[in-house]
């Protein structure tokens, strides 16, 4: 990916989300509906707290990790969904270097927490997850601020994020890219891979069950992590595998 030509000599301090090309009507539909999946994953994450932290039955590993999945989902969404209903409610789009920066730490910090949580939930890892993920939003993020902002502020974007952020980098983003491909692999096909290996297993011991209730009891617990894990890592991979093609200059 080429840099794109310094335009002055100026630094960036503050970034522009750049608004949808809508009428108002359509812009309050979609706030809407922004504002209904926010307070439903609030609602929905919340009772799975409550409800495993107040059920003694329910503490074993597996509820004591969807509990940190449900925490996690409910500080990932909070990231970034009401600066988006901000953006769209109001005239002020705009957000400043710093908060950018905290933005897309947390983002990616809490994004490569799920990604290791959802391979490992049947394991005592806890800290491990947090720390891994803490560690490579840390990385990313000070790796995108330390490229030089000196042309257009405007995010094409509903959010900071590092794809659309290296567009507006006024340098030679190419190493950059290298380096963040091989995050993502390592982040996001990496417990891919292991947890399609484990599902392989779990999948061939089911078809071994004699009992026709017992393999579709079992097929219906895994297959709604099976959906959570596909839609995840798929559209994670997308985004950060191959940003070049998703968020080039003029996509959105």
């Amino acid at each position: 990916m080429e840099g794109h030509p310094r335009k002055n000599s100026s630094s960036v301090t503050t970034f522009v989300f750049v608004p949808l090309p809508v009428r108002c009507e359509l812009q309050m539909l979609i706030s809407c509906a922004f504002l209904l999946i926010y307070t439903f994953t609030l609602i929905g994450n919340y009772l799975i707290i409550v409800v495993t932290v107040a059920n003694p039955t329910l503490h074993t590993p597996m509820y004591f990790f969807l509990w940190i999945l449900s925490i996690l989902d409910i500080c990932y969404s909070s990231v970034t969904i009401p600066k988006i209903l901000l953006n769209l409610l109001t005239e002020d789009r705009s957000i400043s270097f710093l908060g950018c920066a905290a933005q897309m730490f947390f983002l990616l910090s809490l994004g490569a927490a799920e990604c290791v949580l959802l391979a490992v939930m049947a394991y005592d890892r806890y800290m491990a997850i947090l720390l891994s993920g803490t560690l490579v939003g840390l990385v990313e993020t000070v790796w995108v601020f330390s490229l030089p902002f000196c042309g257009s502020n405007k995010i094409d974007y509903f959010f900071c994020d590092i794809p659309p952020l290296l567009n507006l980098s006024c340098t030679d983003t190419s190493m950059f890219e290298i380096q963040l491909l091989t995050a993502s692999v390592l982040v996001i096909l990496t417990p891919f891979i292991l947890i399609l290996v484990s599902y392989s297993l779990i999948i061939s011991s089911i078809l071994a069950m004699t009992s026709h209730e017992g393999k579709w009891k079992t097929f219906s617990t895994c297959s709604s992590h099976i959906t959570v894990v596909i839609l995840y890592y798929g559209i994670s991979s997308l985004i950060y595998i191959k940003p070049q093609s998703i968020f080039s200059k003029g996509f959105t």
